[in-house]
């Protein structure tokens, strides 16, 4: 299967979800945005593909979200577009890519409706929050 996953190690959803995808015995392609920030077009695709605005896939935290405006809602998508071009950190993550969809994979867990989970073992995030349970199934919160 091929997986895509817009990652930054600094994250702990980020970490977690490519812990996840490789928990499912998948080695997805990483692409570390920040080191490497996929193209203006690129990132309006993936939210179409997502279907979600634009404004959902910005970081606040830890950004110049707020110095440069973002929450100003006049601002259009392509606004919004220009200032991840510019400043990659405000895109959210991770993103995921994978045959049965594109998905802002928060929470971590999010990850598990675009991957195969038949016979999964059991999954433990970072945090210690139980993901896959001992019987093998998705632990809803």
């Amino acid at each position: 299967m091929d997986i895509v996953i817009y990652h930054n190690p600094a994250c702990g959803t980020s970490r977690n979800t490519l812990a996840l995808i490789r928990h499912a015995g998948i080695e997805p392609h990483v692409v570390e945005y920040l080191k490497t920030p996929p193209a203006r077009e690129l990132v309006g695709q993936l939210v179409v593909r997502m279907g979600i605005a634009v404004r959902e896939v910005l970081r606040e935290k830890g950004t110049p979200y707020a110095e440069l405006g973002l929450g100003d809602p006049a601002l259009t998508d392509d606004d919004l577009l220009d200032a991840i071009e510019v400043h990659p950190i405000l895109l959210n993550r991770p993103i995921v890519v994978a045959p049965s969809g594109v998905k802002l994979c928060r929470p971590s867990e999010a990850v598990l409706d675009l991957l195969p989970t038949e016979g999964l073992k059991p999954f433990v995030k970072e945090d210690g929050e139980v993901v896959i349970d001992e019987s093998g199934h998705r632990v809803r919160r």
